[in-house]
């Protein structure tokens, strides 16, 4: 059954071609269809259809076969000519047959013999809209997520290499500051910018920690330009693991510090020296002062973590008056994010006698929440005790937000291509949602790492995404497969595997295992590569049971949703048999918050 909001919302967005030489018919439709979709138009010849459509943006054409001038199939050859991907949908009477198979060929959507059902029109319409409609905000998504990589690629300086370190891509600000050509870069080492003042030592610390310890690397680095410049960056060198947890590249991003730095550097050599006279050495080191009182956020503590000094820029972040931070404890900065054990462990490092540098996130007086990059220096008398903490912090919150805003876009378009597989078999609702939900909950009750959970809950909306290859006529069969149907079904999972497969992204990567094994069993009973037990992959395993335990209690075209006590005493019994015994454990254990999400996640 049609929902009606399915109709309102996915054909309100579209454009309808009607040909039809017979009247009466034509203006039947025209009544039932014009107020539903976007644009409605008719012809009443094959030609007339022809010329509507070079003019017009039509999204679906529906069309007699036997008119005068051209006929239905002529124009449908035509138009596949010109859009191949247009979809037809051919009115045909039972004696039609010569010409179906014809329009079969053509490679027409579907067919709706006379006369004609309304009822089954409208399904075939709201069906292939909503398809139309979600491959548009498909590519909607994706055209923002390239726009926010350009301005990360245009904000910053960036550079790949491979394992061994070579070069393998290069951004042009990369090129703008190191003053060689692209090619002059690729399949080079990054020794060919590395300044000699730099000693090796630095960079064999730097290797050691992104290749052997797989972390990242945070820093400053000096370098000199083709024009024997230099210049200095603040990097971050992070290495890009595959699924094995296997290093595949890595990438650095940077900005440049040149000119801070030769500040430093200046007025460093300027302190230094021995001043003949007084007055000009104050002078210099309060024009010093003044520089990095502009130019950064600043707090000082004394030894009991008691606020003692904030300039404007600090009290304009955090949202409090100068009255309220002086004399407060350093505690009075929240950091919500954090546990009390994380958040004691992390203020021991922050006044440590070495100094700390890292991300910290407050909660501003308002409520809401900031980022900073912090640097924290415990300051010394000269016979090296501490008397002070002094902490300079830079907001990041834009860039946290863009971060953020990269990841849940990333999500949205898995999420869209799940619905674009499941929209093709006429599951409707939430489907793709609930299986998320529920696999995120069974990897977390699983012990599964932080980063697991979060890949099975991206991934697994897409574990049917190789419905794109089966036919509708199979897909949408109301009763039961025959044999011949069940084999042509069941090949969805290797087609998933193989649109995914060759992804270096974790999160397709993993897509393409999940489609590729959660209709395994763990008796080994299951498809299409008949594995069995622990050799089925846990993506695979978990998904399994969250996909049957949602279809079980959805309606489908070729069945109503079951009560919950059938569905528990199935699982009950495939324990073992189709179903990872453990994990089915952790479900009934945990029943109630499944169902939590159920009723969270109602299909619309």
């Amino acid at each position: 059954m049609i929902d009606l909001k399915d109709i309102l919302g996915y054909l309100s967005k579209i454009s309808i071609l009607y040909v039809e030489d017979d009247k009466y018919t034509q203006d039947e439709v025209r009544y039932f269809l014009e107020n539903k979709v976007a644009n409605f138009y008719c012809a009443k010849n094959g030609q007339e259809g022809l010329d509507i459509f070079y003019k017009e943006q039509v999204d679906i054409i529906i069309t007699d076969i036997q008119m005068p001038i051209l006929t239905g199939l002529e124009m449908a050859k035509k138009l596949k000519e010109e859009n191949f991907n247009v979809p037809i949908i051919i009115t045909t009477a039972f004696n039609d047959t010569k010409y179906l198979f014809e329009a079969i060929n053509l490679g027409v959507t579907n067919y709706i013999t006379k006369p004609l059902n309304l009822k089954h029109m409208i399904e075939n319409l709201v069906s292939i809209a909503k398809t139309i409609v979600l491959e548009k905000e498909n590519k909607e998504i994706y055209n923002s997520l390239m726009q926010y990589k350009d301005i990360v690629d245009e904000r910053s300086i960036i550079s790949k290499t491979d394992i061994n370190g070579n070069i393998t891509y290069v951004n042009e600000p990369f090129i703008q500051i190191s003053g060689y050509q692209k090619e002059e870069l690729l399949g080079k080492s990054h020794n060919i910018i590395r300044h000699p003042d730099v000693n090796k030592e630095y960079f064999i610390s730097m290797w050691h920690l992104i290749k052997d310890e797989k972390i990242s690397w945070q820093g400053e680095v000096k370098n000199r330009a083709k024009d024997g410049t230099t210049y200095y960056l603040d990097m971050i060198i992070k290495p890009i693991l595959n699924l094995e947890g296997e290093i595949i590249e890595f990438i650095s991003l940077s900005n440049d510090i040149t000119y801070l730095r030769q500040t430093k550097e200046y007025f460093k050599k300027q302190t230094e020296k021995k001043a003949n006279d007084l007055n000009i050495s104050m002078n210099i080191i309060e024009q010093y002062e003044k520089a990095i009182e502009k130019s950064n956020i600043i707090i000082r503590l004394d030894l009991n973590r008691k606020i003692t000094y904030v300039n404007d820029a600090f009290v304009n972040a955090l949202g409090y008056s100068k009255e309220e931070l002086l004399g407060s404890d350093y505690s009075i900065l929240k950091q919500p994010q954090l546990s009390k054990e994380k958040y004691e462990l992390l203020v021991e490092d922050i006044f440590s006698s070495n100094g700390w540098k890292g991300q910290i996130t407050n909660q501003r007086k308002d409520g809401s929440l900031i980022h900073f990059n912090v640097n924290t220096f415990p300051l010394k008398d000269l016979d090296g005790n501490i008397f002070e903490y002094l902490g300079i912090r830079h907001d990041i919150t834009e860039i946290i937000n863009l971060h953020n805003e990269l990841e849940q876009t990333q999500r949205e378009v898995i999420y869209t291509l799940g619905d674009v597989g499941e929209s093709r078999s006429q599951e409707t609702g939430q489907h793709v949602r609930r299986v998320a939900e529920y696999s995120k909950l069974l990897a977390q009750k699983a012990n599964l790492s932080s980063k697991d959970i979060d890949i099975v809950f991206t991934a697994s909306p897409m574990h049917d995404i190789g419905k794109i290859g089966i036919p509708d006529s199979i897909l949408n069969k109301p009763g039961k497969l025959d044999d011949k149907e069940w084999e042509i079904m069941k090949t969805h999972a290797q087609i998933g595997y193989e649109i995914l497969k060759k992804s270096k992204r974790p999160i397709l990567k993993a897509a393409s295992i999940i489609s590729y094994t959660h209709h395994e069993k763990w008796d080994g009973s299951g498809y299409p590569n008949k594995l069995k037990g622990e050799d089925i992959h846990i993506y695979g395993r978990i998904t399994a049971i969250a996909d049957v335990f949602d279809a079980l209690g959805s309606d489908r075209t070729y069945k109503k949703a079951w009560p919950l006590e059938d569905i528990l005493k199935l699982f009950t019994e495939q324990k073992g048999k189709h179903f990872d015994p453990y994990l089915v454990d952790l479900f009934m254990d945990n029943l109630d918050d499944f169902l939590k999400i159920r009723d969270e996640f109602k299909d619309y």
